[in-house]
């Protein structure tokens, strides 16, 4: 399905009532320190949406739910809760041994849907429902250890895209509203997600196995300390990673943001973007992002 990537009007503005979406409870609030209530977080996924939903509808989500507020239970989901309106669309999935049905949204009304129902957290395949045995992307996620300085993240994620560059791969990068990067290269959908996947662990060990000090592949917290995980492992079947401009259920709201290479040096830390700030940036500079729909590229034979 086809979606439009043209840059969205900045005078745009929406609101819930407007979309024909009912919220129940809507000043319970979700966050607090500041108080951030469920209308607010519908607010701004319903002004955020015209620059969101180009990298979110057509694809297989996984979502975070926190019901009654990030002071309480939260928990992540891969299939539809019950009483989701129709505007959050089912598709059906193979998977081991049966079929599984799982949630697409193609609109903002489905994106503001999922506030009613208690997401926080949106996150995304890396294939498109129509064909998801093909991933369009990879996803390299810099995940360091407490220890490690912010600068370091800075300086892994310009390694990645500088290896990712040798081997003919534009990248692009964003704030993970957590505490490190998501480094993400777009390819054409040619190859199946064993390949993906190998290639990825591939280029991953070649960046930690030079640089045994600073980086790592091993995910056994022990092997991790003082290091950033590189984690390749985004990029298999199932797996999800964060959506461009998903609120994080994390204090203050912080945003995963995508910002260019250019100002990456520039960010003070992981969670300087907030639902507070995010989208007024948004509205003056638009989605550094959106060249990657124009780029084609295909997954590289050799990592290296």
């Amino acid at each position: 399905m086809a979606h439009s990537l043209k840059a969205p009007r900045r005078k745009a503005r929406k609101d819930p009532a407007e979309l024909n979406v009912r919220l129940t409870h809507p000043d319970r609030v979700i966050f607090s320190d500041p108080d951030v209530t469920k209308r607010d977080l519908a607010v701004y996924y319903a002004r955020i949406a015209a620059w969101m939903l180009p990298h979110v509808a057509g694809r297989p989500l996984a979502i975070l739910r926190c019901p009654v507020g990030t002071d309480d239970t939260c928990f992540f989901q891969k299939h539809p809760p019950a009483g989701l309106p129709t505007t959050v669309q089912r598709i059906r999935i193979r998977e081991k041994k049966q079929e599984g049905t799982y949630l697409e949204i193609d609109d903002v009304q489905g994106l503001v849907a999922l506030v009613q129902h208690g997401v926080i957290e949106v996150h995304v395949w890396g294939s498109r429902s129509e064909d998801v045995e093909k991933p369009d992307r990879l996803v390299f996620d810099l995940d360091p250890d407490a220890s490690v300085d912010w600068i370091e993240v800075i300086r892994g994620a310009q390694l990645l895209r500088q290896n990712l560059h040798q081997v003919g791969l534009e990248s692009f990068v964003k704030t993970t509203g957590g505490k490190g990067l998501h480094v993400v290269a777009p390819i054409q959908r040619r190859h199946e997600w064993p390949a993906v996947k190998s290639f990825c662990r591939e280029f991953a060990r070649r960046i930690a196995d030079a640089d045994p000090d600073q980086y790592t592949v091993n995910p056994q917290k022990l092997q991790r300390r003082g290091k950033i995980f590189i984690d390749y492992l985004r990029n298999e079947r199932g797996a999800t990673a964060v959506a461009p401009y998903s609120v994080r259920a994390h204090p203050s709201a912080p945003i995963a943001l995508p910002v260019s290479w250019d100002e990456l040096p520039r960010l003070r830390g992981p969670q300087q973007f907030t639902i507070a700030n995010s989208l007024a940036r948004v509205q003056r500079r638009g989605d550094p992002w959106q060249a990657m729909f124009r780029v084609r590229q295909s997954l590289p034979k050799s990592p290296s």
